[in-house]
């Protein structure tokens, strides 16, 4: 048995990877758990927790939080059952985590900047809709904010970045975030949204 604890399953990018650890494990004779963490740290620790006291043979998890969530994947290294994290990292010392796997988020982030900028070479105003909860919007963002600050340090079509809005990663929030943005600037040229959900919303 795989126990799986996925950071939202309000997500279908989430949604996606449980059905697919399902569906894969199933050809090999494994059962699978799917848990939707909702985003809560306390929730997805109890989660692992139970998967523990199951005995499953492996555990997948996409961390609400790396930091908070040390010491339950310390107790599933102490129980010797393999973890694995899957799109948000948890490389904190002290865990064993035996894979990660997930796109570059950073890399992402670098793409959409570039993205933006190509496709408005005049420059001019421009937004984020964040998830600053989750550490691949973090990355996301990050790497989309240096390659904007390395492009107007040389252009002078500058993007300049005028609001920071919370989306949630979710489609309804992303729409009224976006609703807020265009409504306090009302010359703004571009968004970036960090997740599928967000962009759906901001259009």
């Amino acid at each position: 048995t795989i126990g799986v604890s996925l950071l939202s399953l309000e997500n279908p990018f989430f949604k996606v990877i449980g059905d697919h650890i399902t569906s894969e494990g199933a050809k090999t004779g494994y059962k699978t758990i799917v848990v939707s963490a909702d985003k809560d740290v306390a929730k997805q620790s109890n989660q692992i927790k139970d998967f523990i006291v199951k005995k499953v043979d492996a555990i997948v998890l996409s961390p609400c939080d790396s930091k908070s969530i040390i010491p339950v994947i310390q107790e599933a290294n102490a129980a010797q059952i393999p973890v694995f994290t899957v799109d948000i990292p948890c490389n904190e010392p002290g865990v064993d985590i035996v894979t990660q796997v997930a796109t570059d988020n950073y890399g992402g982030g670098k793409e959409a900047a570039q993205a933006l900028i190509e496709a408005l070479p005049s420059g001019g105003p421009i937004g984020i809709i964040h998830f600053k909860q989750a550490e691949s919007c973090q990355l996301r963002v990050k790497g989309f904010r240096e390659v904007i600050e390395a492009h107007n340090a040389t252009s002078n079509d500058k993007l300049e970045i005028v609001t920071e809005l919370e989306g949630g990663g979710l489609k309804d929030l992303a729409f009224k975030a976006a609703e807020d943005a265009i409504q306090a600037h009302p010359e703004l040229k571009g968004l970036f949204a960090i997740n599928d959900p967000t962009a759906l919303g901001a259009r």
